[in-house]
């Protein structure tokens, strides 16, 4: 997990190549760690995206502006149901090198609109999809440097209909992030999503390999419908280290050839 790497001005910031699955506003994030900033009940909205959970904060005074959650960091997952109050998904995270935090801290997220139980089975099923291939040590954090810029919603949204064998569930969430609330650095991700494909058993260049062959029948649907594990760690999620077949275009580079 990092702190405080995933935003910029009013907004998210993801990476090249990372695509927003789920958006939902009026989320509440109660965070259990030795760090002065996870002080008090956070308000803000959720990203679901092809590599990551992500919490942006609404109050700009607050000291925590942002939390990451990448996969590989997330475990003993649990969708709670209680008979007063909001639903809300709780769990364990661990600190990764270069995240601004050390050691491990339990959260909670309150979806106070609802929206709770498909939020947390679907970012179960992406997480699944994207720790096809499981590493001993999962890679160290490199959060983005360099410029970023506001991000056009087509560089930043998935295609229509099942996504590598994910469906999320837009009817609940049928909401976009607001224009202006995105932005987006040329750096790539530091490791693989759900969107990175492993054919012949290595990897593509990132959102551009097609999934890899036989992943489309019907075990490999059905355990991407299943919530991650692994047998030795339950509810961990766990991918591969990053190794990139190509470089992405910079936005100006992408932009100039359409012109």
């Amino acid at each position: 997990m990092a702190l405080n790497t995933a935003h910029a001005g009013n907004g998210v910031l993801i990476y090249a190549g990372e695509f927003i699955l789920l958006y939902c506003d009026n989320v509440e994030i109660d965070l259990d760690g030795d760090h002065p900033y996870f002080k008090g009940n956070k308000k803000g909205r959720l990203y679901l995206t092809t590599h990551r959970m992500i919490f942006t904060n609404s109050e700009k005074k607050d000291l925590m502006q942002s939390f990451s959650f990448p996969f590989m960091t997330i475990k003993d997952v649990e969708l709670e149901q209680p008979v007063f109050g909001a639903n809300y998904i709780k769990g364990n995270v661990k600190a990764q090198p270069g995240g601004n935090f050390e050691g491990k801290a339990k959260f909670k997220l309150y979806f106070k609109h609802g929206g709770a139980i498909e939020f947390g089975q679907s970012m179960l099923q992406a997480a699944k999809t994207a720790s096809r291939v499981m590493p001993q040590e999962p890679p160290p954090y490199m959060p983005p440097t360099g410029p970023y810029y506001e991000a056009p919603p087509p560089s930043y949204t998935p295609p229509d209909g099942a996504y590598y064998g994910f469906s999320p569930p837009t009817h609940v969430f049928a909401s976009a992030p607001p224009p202006g609330m995105v932005f987006m650095t040329d750096q790539p991700p530091p490791y693989p999503g759900l969107n990175s494909a492993y054919p012949n058993g290595k990897p593509g260049a990132y959102g551009t390999a097609p999934p890899p062959p036989g992943f489309n029948d019907a075990k490999a649907q059905e355990a991407a419908q299943s919530a991650y594990y692994d047998p030795n760690n339950p509810h961990s999620a766990y991918v591969p280290p990053p190794n990139y077949g190509q470089a992405l275009p910079t936005y100006a580079e992408a932009t100039k050839k359409s012109q």
